[in-house]
């Protein structure tokens, strides 16, 4: 995916092709948050937010009284999360969220359902899926970095109703991945000894979550980037183990290739015999791939707390996408090739509900080759992916409900902040439902797991069809508007045909996934529950709220393409990039001059401006000498007083001894 590699031209006026900015507004007469603001400083602009825009729509386009769609768009909550999260932590945020146990462990019931052919050629083919669907959000995101992003376009593009669905969809679907990762550490831990007892280690498990979710979001965007980062090298690791074992690279010296490819062979049958139930096998793979892979609603959930996001962003949709590609694609070859569809011990662990990695068709064929040592490694690898994977679906959950109240569509308690911008009622409400995971002490916990992934599967694919559905809208605005997809931050391509790619087969396989409920023997109660009950509870969350707030279908014409565009330029234009480490900074005149005029010319910003805002931040960052103090005080007081003055000169007031 390429970007445009064009600017977002905020400085056109109206009619010119380009969604209208408020350019002569100052930080200090706007809510908005720049590196130097204290939370004092920030609530109190916010007070004035509404009146100040209101007047620079007045001044700015001519008009007696802004219109009443504006005039409703600045009614909601105002998002006091902070923006920490770097764009390392962007970066992985989405691979964490989306590789977990699914593909060390669950991916070997694809290969005994389908046979290495077609677990590979599912694989293969719902990536394709996820990259449209990758494509649509990385387009509208950047456009409008907000938190809860695709939630809330769905409100704002479409409609209100079906944002409230798609909201509570996913947050179902966040919050119930909790307690199934959760259950899945109890079940890893168990590889080694059942001497811990299941309750234990489910509680330490939340509590682990908690520390790390409700301080501050830099602790869990640190915490992800590590987990994550381990992530990939395991599955990289597996892979060379792969290429290394099958050719010959093992203590049986067994150089055996492709072989489980021709014997027993590519494909297997499921139910029925011949053709169908070679196609039976297929498509349980491809079920099997549409729970396994996703990944661009992680990095979304992350746009409204990261750092600079439009120049952040495009990069994190196209490198989560290919690594996770990459990483989906080979695993699911890997597993085909080390072990056949017809392993014993890979049958009888899938059965029996074997603990942790046992499952695992890497660990089954370290066995198959006599492997000692490599099978504890995995395991405990295993075991810090699905810790890794319910600390995202913490993060993901608790701001997918944040975006629903400040949208107004869930109770206002949980717009509420600490001051380190964690939304805490949020959290705790997750936390709550995160103890649906004692469960397993009463019941079987291969029983429990298939209950979570059952109620999941239907609820993501609703979530990727509510995607490109919802890009579909936005881009028949942008056209109806007037708007050139040109000047966007991102463009997305093969547009709208992706998008209509994405929504016919993520809609289609939200129905296939609990098909097998309705051939003849193998109907069950709560199979068909578990499997259909989201696709139940969408369309009544719709009707209900379209119903009881008499919404309305939005037109291409009435869309709001202009909500919150006015917040991230301003946020754009005083984004000071964090120094480096006084230790490493080095104070000459050359080279403070250069840093600042390549600054300047990034940002398209005034030069003096630029230069009191990195000057101040540096010296801020080295040693606590009275000199340093001296200066720095010195450089805040030329800068508010710049402030004071550029204020006074766009309202009119003349300054004293001018």
């Amino acid at each position: 995916m390429a970007s445009s590699g064009r600017d977002f031209n905020y400085d056109e006026k109206p009619g010119s092709g380009a969604p209208p900015h408020f350019m002569d507004e100052t930080p200090i007469s706007r809510g908005v948050r720049t590196n130097s603001t204290t939370d004092e400083e920030y609530g109190q602009r916010r007070g004035s937010r509404k009146h100040s825009v209101v007047a620079s729509i007045k001044a700015n386009y001519g008009l007696a009284e802004p219109s009443a769609r504006y005039e409703e768009s600045i009614k909601v909550e105002y998002d006091n999360t902070h923006r920490k999260l770097k764009p390392r932590h962007i970066q992985l945020i989405g691979i964490g969220g989306t590789i977990g146990t699914a593909l060390y462990v669950q991916i070997g019931r694809g290969l005994l359902n389908g046979g290495p052919g077609s677990l590979f050629m599912a694989f293969t083919i719902w990536c394709t899926f996820i990259l449209c669907v990758t494509n649509c959000m990385a387009e509208m995101v950047t456009y409008a970095p907000i938190s809860s992003p695709f939630i809330r376009f769905a409100g704002r593009y479409v409609d209100e109703a079906f944002g409230v669905a798609a909201g509570y969809n996913f947050f179902v679907f966040e919050a119930m991945l909790v307690p199934f990762e959760i259950v899945a550490c109890n079940v890893i831990i168990h590889f080694w000894s059942d001497i811990v007892p299941p309750g234990g280690i489910i509680a330490i498990v939340i509590c682990c979550y908690a520390v790390v979710n409700l301080f501050a979001v830099k602790y869990y965007g640190e915490t992800e980037f590590w987990l994550a980062l381990g992530k990939m090298l395991l599955i990289i690791g597996l892979i060379i183990y792969t290429f290394i074992a099958m050719l010959g690279g093992n203590p049986l010296h067994d150089r055996f290739g492709f072989r489980y490819w021709r014997d027993p062979g590519s494909f297997t049958e499921l139910y029925y015999g011949g053709s169908l139930g070679r196609f039976l096998g297929f498509l349980q793979c491809l079920i099997q791939a549409s729970f396994t892979i996703a990944g661009p609603d992680y990095v979304s959930m992350a746009a409204g707390e990261a750092e600079n996001p439009r120049k952040v962003l495009p990069r994190a949709y196209k490198a989560v996408f290919y690594r996770l590609t990459t990483f989906f694609m080979l695993g699911s070859l890997c597993v085909g090739i080390l072990v056949p569809y017809n392993d014993e011990e890979l049958t009888t662990a899938f059965s029996t509900g074997k603990p942790g990695a046992a499952a695992s068709p890497y660990v089954v064929s370290m066995n198959r080759l006599r492997i000692k040592v490599l099978p504890h490694i995995v395991n405990a690898m295993v075991l810090g992916s699905a810790f890794s994977a319910g600390n995202s679906y913490v993060y993901c959950a608790s701001r997918s409900l944040f975006g629903l109240a400040l949208e107004g569509k869930a109770p206002r308690i949980f717009t509420r902040c600490t001051k380190n911008g964690v939304p805490i009622y949020c959290v705790g409400l997750v936390l709550l439902i995160s103890l649906l995971a004692f469960l397993q002490v009463s019941n079987d916990a291969a029983v429990v797991l298939n209950w979570f992934v059952s109620l999941v599967t239907a609820s993501q694919l609703i979530n990727f069809s509510v995607m490109a559905y919802t890009f579909i809208a936005f881009k028949k605005a942008l056209e109806t508007q007037g708007i050139d997809r040109n000047s966007l931050p991102y463009k997305s391509w093969w547009q709208p045909f992706s998008a209509y790619y994405a929504l016919v087969g993520c809609f289609i396989m939200t129905f296939v996934g609990g098909y097998t409920v309705f051939l003849p023997g193998f109907w069950d109660v709560p199979n068909f529950l578990f499997s259909y009950m989201m696709c139940a509870v969408f369309p009544v969350l719709f009707v209900g709220w379209k119903f009881i707030k008499k919404t309305k279908w939005l037109k291409p014409e009435e869309v709001d393409l202009t909500k919150d565009l006015d917040e991230i330029a301003e946020y754009e234009r005083n984004y000071v990039p964090k120094p480096p480490r006084p230790s490493e900074t080095s104070f000459s005149a050359p080279k403070v001059d250069e840093e600042f005029a390549a600054y300047g010319a990034e940002r398209k910003t005034d030069t003096a401006q630029a230069l009191l805002d990195l000057s101040m931040s540096m010296l801020l960052q080295v040693s606590k000498k009275p000199r340093h103090r001296l200066e720095s005080s010195r450089l805040l007081e030329a800068r508010r007083g710049r402030e004071k003055e550029c204020t006074f000169e766009r309202l009119g007031i003349n300054v004293p001894g001018q």
